[in-house]
């Protein structure tokens, strides 16, 4: 009489259907491999912030273009040439004078001179760097790259809520850069690091917006390519270090249109931070960078916080209406965009946000194979 094989069930049902295979697990690149894809990233960014063939060739072969760079280098010089004035000259003779008049002859000629003049650059400044960028942007891609909004109400509120938002980010950034360097031993050396980074994002940033691309893209897309926008800010920041105060400001004005220029011309690496080095077998395997050594790095993290929580202070009629919760950068996110601000003898805007931010912001918490997650989709039904 033959026995027929039993079928005991196992009590541990996976160890059959879910067999563990070596193809379910992550590869990795080797730790020596991928510092030294780092370090090829940073020389790339180094060799890319110091191509002023490309700013002489630019600029020389475009009458817009050098027109604003030398009325920008003209009036970055006056504003040096008022710094130093004052620190070289009337500071030593004034210095512990008697007279009242004489011992606060400083405190006038910042007030009646300096900070006016510091303060129209800063303006005329950022309007001709913009110039320069979006001719830059036009002759490297064609007119078809920017598509000109026709200038309304609702427009120009935009671009005040935008111009705010970008110089709230600016003083966000500086005070971090203060708070890092209180740090003890390796204080300067952080608020350093952190600079070369800011002046790599200022860098870019017209690059970024004028592919549409939002606050929480373009921080993303720097902090994912760390190495090379560290190595990219890091000339920049050199410069701003070579004075003091107001004057570092000053240098950095002086050469942001070159840096702009080369930031046009420039093609940030990886394509790819989470597969930088590809199988070159089979491509459908994905070896991520070392686990020792972060792919983003959260550099913007604070001033993005602060720049939420100042937001959230100074808007005005945000308190009413219904509640919802936000992501951490939504609100300033918003400010920048010109949604959600708010001014009670203009009018109110419609409440929640607009269909391309919600599409925007759907793309940006999809996973890499563009489809939603179940729960997700399930709490949007």
């Amino acid at each position: 009489m033959s026995r027929k094989p039993s079928s005991v069930q196992s009590p541990y049902p996976y160890s059959h259907q879910h067999q563990p295979s070596r193809s379910a697990y992550p590869t990795f690149i080797s730790l020596q491999e991928t510092i030294k894809l780092q370090l090829t990233w940073a020389s790339r960014g180094t060799l890319e912030a110091f191509r002023w063939d490309v700013v002489v060739k630019t600029a020389t072969s475009d009458r817009e273009i050098r027109s604003n760079i030398l009325k920008s280098l003209l009036l970055n010089s006056l504003s040096l040439t008022s710094i130093y004035a004052f620190d070289l000259l009337l500071q030593p003779l004034v210095h512990n004078h008697p007279s009242w008049i004489h011992r606060n002859v400083g405190w006038f000629y910042r007030v009646l001179w300096l900070f006016p003049v510091v303060g129209v650059s800063y303006y005329l400044n950022s309007s001709w760097c913009n110039l320069i960028a979006k001719r830059s942007f036009v002759l490297q891609h064609g007119n078809r790259a920017t598509h000109q909004q026709p200038v309304t109400y609702n427009g120009m509120l935009t671009m005040l809520a935008t111009s705010a938002y970008r110089a709230v980010m600016i003083i966000t950034s500086v005070i971090v850069s203060l708070a890092l360097g209180s740090i003890p031993v390796a204080g300067s050396w952080i608020s350093f690091a952190f600079m070369c980074w800011v002046n790599a994002y200022y860098c870019f940033e017209f690059v970024w917006v004028a592919r549409s691309s939002s606050l929480a893209q373009r921080v993303r897309h720097l902090e994912e390519r760390w190495a090379y926008y560290f190595a990219f800010g890091l000339p920049s920041a050199v410069i701003c270090n070579c004075g003091s105060g107001l004057a570092n400001a000053a240098l950095f004005a002086l050469t942001f249109p070159a840096f702009i220029i080369m930031a046009m011309h420039a093609r940030p690496v990886p394509q790819d931070p989470y597969n930088p080095a590809p199988s070159t077998e089979s491509t459908d395997t994905v070896r991520f960078p070392s686990p020792l050594v972060p792919i983003r790095m959260p550099v913007f993290t604070i001033v993005i916080w602060l720049n939420d929580l100042v937001v959230r202070v100074l808007s005005v009629g945000g308190s009413t209406g219904a509640r919802h919760r936000r992501t951490p950068s939504e609100t300033t996110e918003q400010a920048e965009e010109g949604a959600g601000v708010e001014l009670r003898n203009i009018g109110r805007t419609a409440r929640g946000h607009s269909p391309a931010v919600q599409a925007r912001r759907l793309g940006e918490r999809l996973p890499s194979n563009g489809k939603a997650p179940s729960a997700v989709r399930r709490k949007r039904d």
